[in-house]
């Protein structure tokens, strides 16, 4: 065998990996998405749009996609900003810090399930470790039922969502933060810069790309959060914590309507490909480079 063809025995495992764990399912949900089937019978009908006319008026779909935006929007935020700021403070190579970027990454090796049973409690309105410290801190006035209210309820979960992940993104920004040159930021301090300036012109440019990672990452995985959701609220109350995986797994699993299932993915696939493209050309990570 020549050398190039052996080569390229190297690449069918990833190849094969490729296909059938993501473009056969992709091709698969697509087929489905414009049938009635119902996920046991071996029969079914072609419908065409119908899936996708279903799920425009679909209230509790419109609802769901509202509650994934608004999910994904308030953990990017939160996750983003924690992280960057704690990062900052944490890319000295010394045992405190090493000991503080383990502490932070802790949280990211519990399962989720564990995370929401956790988070839960922390919320209870009447035995809550969170509404407890508001009342021992003399702040009894913002005490809330967290998870009760259909208000607050989505966004006590992206606190929970974002606070399981921040290690990892620590672990990106502090990467990011260590590869920029210490000249150059000595440089912009002996020009008269301020700690502001400095982060605005030299270290914010340059730490764009870890940026963008982060923020596409964290989208991705906020668009994932079925089993966080599902373990702390199960979508209530009244649909207010209801988002697209939670409305899927329904669909399929217990309406057993597969076929709405299959379309409600697809548009969640072509959504987290858009939010994704578009938080990439906003940063333009593209354009920078260390």
């Amino acid at each position: 065998m020549k050398p190039g063809k052996s080569l390229l025995l190297f690449f069918l495992p990833g190849t094969a990996l490729y296909l059938g764990l993501f473009v056969y399912p992709t091709l698969t949900g697509l087929f489905y998405s414009v049938t009635d089937w119902d996920g046991l019978s071996p029969s079914y009908r072609f419908v065409g749009a119908d899936n996708y006319v279903s799920l425009a008026g679909d209230i509790v779909f419109r609802k769901a996609l509202g509650n994934s935006l608004k999910f994904m929007l308030a953990v990017v935020v939160l996750q983003t900003v924690a992280s960057l700021a704690l990062a900052l403070r944490l890319t000295r190579r010394n045992k405190r810090t090493a000991a503080l970027r383990a502490l932070y990454f802790l949280p990211t090796v519990i399962s989720s399930v564990s995370v929401g049973f956790i988070w839960t409690f922390v919320y209870d309105p009447s035995l809550g470790l969170l509404n407890s410290l508001l009342e021992r801190a003399e702040l009894g006035n913002w005490t809330q039922n967290w998870l009760g209210d259909m208000k607050l309820a989505i966004f006590s979960v992206a606190a929970a969502q974002a606070w399981a992940h921040i290690g990892q993104m620590i672990v990106l920004f502090v990467a990011g933060l260590q590869a920029i040159p210490a000249e150059l930021l000595e440089a912009a301090r002996l020009d008269g810069g301020t700690r502001w300036q400095v982060f605005r012109r030299v270290t914010w440019p340059l730490l764009a790309p870890a940026a963008a990672l982060v923020v596409s990452y964290t989208t991705i995985q906020s668009f994932k959060a079925f089993d966080l959701v599902f373990t702390m609220t199960g979508g209530g109350p009244a649909y207010s914590t209801e988002i697209l995986s939670t409305y899927i797994y329904g669909a399929a699993f217990t309406n057993g309507t597969f076929g709405l299932a299959s379309s409600a993915s697809v548009v969640f696939l072509l959504l987290v490909a858009l939010m994704t493209y578009l938080q990439f050309r906003l940063l333009r990570a593209d354009r920078v480079s260390y």
